[in-house]
C-alpha cells in the first residue's frame, strides 16, 4: 500500500518546500517499513513510492524532464493499455503502473483516467506547462485530498498530511462536525475546513493558478434488454472477471471472508480461478471473538456468528483458513484505539467493528498481502434490510439515515446520545440532511419512462453507491494502508457496477428477499447454507465487561476539567451512562454513544483540532 504527497505554487525556498513533502508522506507511514522518495523542480515539489534519493518515474525527452508522477494504487488490465500505447509508438521502461499512467497523460491528456481501469489516486505534475492533474479511480477505491494555498495547491492521500508544517490549521466548523454527527458522507468534503477531496470518477487541474474539476465517469441510467436468465447469467460472468482483473499471480491472496454471500461468492471465485492457475490454495480469513460464536445471542441486526458458517465455506472451498480471535483486552488497547483513529483522520460511531477490522487486517497481512473483500455488494444488489421496508424508502431521507431515527438510541443520530441537545439544536442535524439529500437525488440520471416504485429505487441505489458506499471504501483503504495489506474490491468492477446498477428492481428483488440476484448467480458455488444466509453485519463484542470498561473510560473523561470533549456533551446523559447498570454485553447502540464520545475526545486532543461553531 501507497500514499502520495506534493506541493505546488509558490512558495517557501525550495529546501522547506522539499523537507515539508517529506514530512507529509512519513505523517501518512508512521509505523510503516515503506518509505518514500521525493522529487523537487520549479514549481513544484512530489513525494512517491521509493527509497530517498531515488528517481522518480517521469517522462524524459533529451534529457530533460517533461512530466513526473506521483501514484498510489494498483491498474487493472494494465497490458491492454499498454499494447494500445506501444501500437501508438510509446516505449517502455520498468516504471510499472506509474509509468503506463505517464505514457497515457502523454497520449491522452487530462482524459487519460476514462482509459485506465484500477483502483488508484495519482497526481502529474506536467513541467513544461506547468499544469498540474489530480484523479481518482471510478468508485473512489483509493482516496486522494487536496487543499489551496493562495494560487498553489497541496495534495495527499490522507488529510494528515495536509496538516503538517502549518499547511492547513486543523479547524472543524459546523459542517465539518455535520459530517462527523452523521452517517452522510458529502461527496468532495473532509471534515476539516479548508480541505477538499477529489470525488470518485472526477479530475482537478491546477493551471494558471485557477482550478477546474472534471468529472470523466459517472452511473448513467440505460434500458435493460436482457431477461433474467440472461441477467443472471452475466452478473455471475462479469463477477467473475472483476475477481480475476484483481487477483494478483503472486504472492498468494486472502479472501477476508465472513461466512455470507459476498464474500463467499468472491471466494468461490478466487478459488476457482487459483485452481485453474494451478496455484496455492486459497487463504481466507474471518474475525471473531472469545466465546462469541458458543454464546452467541441474536440482537436487531445480527441473526447468526459468521465463523460456523466461514468454517463451512473453507471446507467446501478447500482453503486455508484461519479464525482471528479477539478479546476484550484487544478492543480496548489504547495503542491499537489510536492508531485506529489516525488512519481515518476522524472519529466514527463504529469504534469497536473499526478496532476489529483493523486487528483482523494486521493479523491477515502476515500472510498475505492482498486481501479481497465482498465491499459493496450489498450496495449493488440491495442487501440492506432498510432497502427493503417501504416506510423506509418512502421517508423522503436517505434510508439508512431513515433506519437509525426508527431507533430510540440512535433517534438523533448514530452514537449521538451522550451530546448537548443545545448543540444539536443549532448543528440543524436534520436540515443538513435534508438538504443533502434533495442535492444528492438531484444528482440521480432519469430513466425515460420509469416511474412509480422502479423509479424511487433506481434513487436509492443510486444514493448507496455514491453517498453512502464511499465512507466504507475510505475506511477500508486507510485501515488497509495502517496495515500495510492491499484490499481489493471486485464488487467495485465499473463494468460490474454499470449493469448492476441499471438491473430494474423487479430482478433484483425478484424472489422477495434480499440480494436476489446476486444469490441466483452465486448459488451453484456455495454451500446451501451460505448461499441462503440472511446478511449479518461484522460483529460486535458481546462481553459484558467491555461495557463495563467503556463506561471507566467515560467517567474518567468526565471527572477530567480539561478534557476537550467535555463542553459538547450532555453531563446529565453522560453521568447516567456511566451509571447503567446494563452489562450483558446486548446494548451495542448504547455502547456506541459512549465509544463515540470517547473518540471524540481523542481526537480534539490528538489532532489539536479548533472548534469554529
Amino acid at each position: 500500500m501507497t500514499c502520495i504527497a506534493g506541493w505546488v505554487g509558490q512558495g517557501p525556498d525550495p529546501d522547506r518546500r522539499l523537507s515539508t513533502v517529506a514530512a507529509m508522506t512519513a505523517a501518512m507511514t508512521p509505523n510503516s517499513p515503506v518509505v518514500h522518495g521525493s522529487w523537487l523542480g520549479e514549481g513544484a515539489a512530489l513525494g512517491f513510492p521509493g527509497p530517498p534519493g531515488d528517481r522518480p518515474v517521469a517522462l524524459v525527452e533529451n534529457g530533460e524532464v517533461v512530466a513526473v508522477i506521483a501514484f498510489a494504487g494498483t491498474l487493472y488490465g494494465a497490458e491492454d493499455v499498454r499494447r494500445e500505447l506501444s501500437s501508438r509508438g510509446h516505449r517502455w521502461g520498468p516504471g510499472g503502473d506509474p509509468e503506463t499512467v505517464l505514457h497515457a497523460y502523454q497520449e491522452w491528456g487530462a482524459d487519460c483516467p476514462v482509459h485506465l481501469d484500477g483502483a488508484f489516486a495519482f497526481a502529474v505534475w506536467d513541467v513544461r506547462r506547468r499544469r498540474l492533474l489530480l484523479a481518482r479511480d471510478r468508485l473512489g477505491v483509493r482516496p486522494l485530498h487536496y487543499a489551496r494555498l493562495g494560487e498553489g495547491l497541496a495534495f495527499a492521500s490522507e488529510p494528515k498530511a495536509l496538516l503538517v508544517d502549518s499547511l492547513v490549521a486543523p479547524t472543524a466548523d459546523a459542517d465539518g462536525l455535520r459530517e462527523l454527527f452523521t452517517q452522510i458522507k458529502t461527496p468532495g468534503r473532509s471534515v476539516f475546513r479548508g480541505i477538499d477531496e477529489v470525488r470518485p470518477g472526477c479530475t482537478v487541474v491546477l493551471a494558471d493558478g485557477r482550478l477546474t474539476r472534471h468529472t470523466y465517469w459517472r452511473l448513467e441510467s440505460r434500458p435493460h434488454p436482457d431477461d433474467l436468465e440472461t441477467t443472471v447469467a452475466t452478473v455471475r460472468r462479469l463477477l467473475g472477471d472483476a475477481v480475476d482483473r484483481v487477483l494478483p499471480d503472486e504472492p498468494a491472496p486472502s479472501v477476508l471472508l465472513s461466512g455470507g454471500l459476498d464474500s463467499g461468492a468472491v471466494a468461490a471465485l478466487a478459488a476457482r480461478t487459483m485452481a485453474a492457475r494451478e496455484a496455492k490454495p486459497l487463504l481466507t480469513a474471518t474475525g471473531t471473538f472469545l466465546g462469541y460464536a458458543e454464546n452467541f445471542r441474536p440482537d436487531n441486526v445480527r441473526a447468526t456468528a459468521d465463523a460456523p458458517y466461514a468454517a463451512e465455506l473453507a471446507r467446501h472451498l478447500g482453503s486455508e483458513h484461519v479464525d482471528v480471535v479477539l478479546g476484550t483486552a484487544d478492543l480496548v488497547d489504547p495503542r491499537t484505539r489510536l492508531a485506529v483513529l489516525r488512519a481515518q483522520d476522524r472519529p466514527t460511531p463504529f469504534a469497536e467493528m473499526d478496532v476489529a477490522g483493523y486487528l483482523l487486517f494486521a493479523a491477515v497481512r502476515e500472510r498475505a498481502e492482498v486481501a479481497l473483500s465482498g465491499e459493496a455488494a450489498d450496495e449493488l444488489f440491495a442487501g440492506f434490510p432498510w432497502m427493503h421496508d417501504d416506510a423506509l424508502v418512502r421517508a423522503g431521507h436517505f434510508p439508512w439515515v431513515a433506519y437509525e431515527q426508527a431507533h430510540e438510541k440512535s433517534r438523533d443520530g448514530l452514537g449521538l446520545g451522550l451530546f448537548d441537545r443545545g448543540l444539536l439544536r443549532d448543528l440543524d442535524l436534520r436540515g443538513f440532511g435534508a438538504d443533502s439529500y434533495r442535492r444528492a437525488i438531484g444528482e440521480v440520471p432519469q430513466l425515460d419512462g420509469e416511474s412509480g416504485h422502479e423509479q424511487l429505487m433506481r434513487r436509492h441505489c443510486h444514493l448507496h453507491l455514491t453517498w453512502w458506499l464511499p465512507r466504507l471504501l475510505d475506511r477500508d483503504d486507510r485501515i488497509g494502508r495502517a496495515t500495510g495489506l492491499d484490499a481489493r474490491m471486485p464488487f467495485c468492477d465499473h463494468r460490474l457496477v454499470e449493469y448492476a446498477f441499471n438491473v430494474p428492481w423487479r430482478m433484483k428483488s425478484f424472489d422477495g428477499r434480499e440480494k436476489s440476484l446476486l444469490r441466483a448467480a452465486v448459488a451453484p458455488l456455495l454451500p446451501r447454507s451460505v448461499a441462503q444466509r440472511r446478511k449479518s453485519p461484522f460483529p460486535v463484542n458481546q462481553d459484558p465487561v467491555y461495557a463495563r470498561m467503556l463506561q471507566r473510560e467515560l467517567a474518567a473523561v468526565l471527572d477530567d476539567p480539561a478534557a476537550p470533549v467535555a463542553p459538547l456533551l450532555d453531563p446529565a446523559a453522560a453521568r447516567a451512562a456511566v451509571g447503567a447498570d446494563r452489562h450483558d454485553g446486548q446494548d451495542w447502540l448504547g455502547r456506541t454513544n459512549i465509544e463515540f464520545a470517547l473518540q471524540l475526545n481523542t481526537w480534539l486532543a490528538e489532532y489539536r483540532v479548533q472548534l469554529a461553531i
